[in-house]
């Protein structure tokens, strides 16, 4: 039901064949915009893509209790304080590893790289934990 996805004020720019996947996540309450819209154009950053695969895995009754300790990243400070307990959860639930010592919660997630926390993600759904 693409009209679900009119919460966005950018809800016009998104693709029909991304409008229903946008407005089910929309209702499901995993994809949440930002200052009232989408941004369906816009790359993902690795913060934003652990928030959603956060909220998803409470939607599928996952325990997302667990937390890991941001400080041992170099940049694990620069986390956004709306996902700080999505990357938490994401990195002790082996979804996030970083890379050099560093995080990257603000860069955007390659292709290669949301493929690679998709794996990751079906891995502990198929495990439920």
């Amino acid at each position: 039901d693409a009209e679900s996805t009119t919460e966005f004020a950018d809800a016009a720019s998104i693709s029909s064949w991304a409008a229903g996947a946008v407005a089910w996540a929309a209702d499901a309450g995993i994809v949440t915009g930002g200052d009232g819209g989408f941004a369906p154009e816009e790359p993902v950053t690795r913060e934003a893509l652990a928030a959603m695969l956060y909220r998803y895995a409470r939607t599928q009754g996952l325990d997302t209790s667990g937390r890991a300790d941001l400080a041992v990243y170099s940049d694990g400070g620069t986390v956004s304080p709306w996902a700080e307990d999505a990357v938490s959860w994401a990195v002790h639930a082996g979804l996030l590893n970083g890379s050099g010592g560093a995080l990257r919660p603000g860069g955007t997630a390659s292709r290669c790289e949301v493929a690679v926390l998709m794996q990751r993600m079906a891995d502990l759904l198929c495990q439920g934990i």
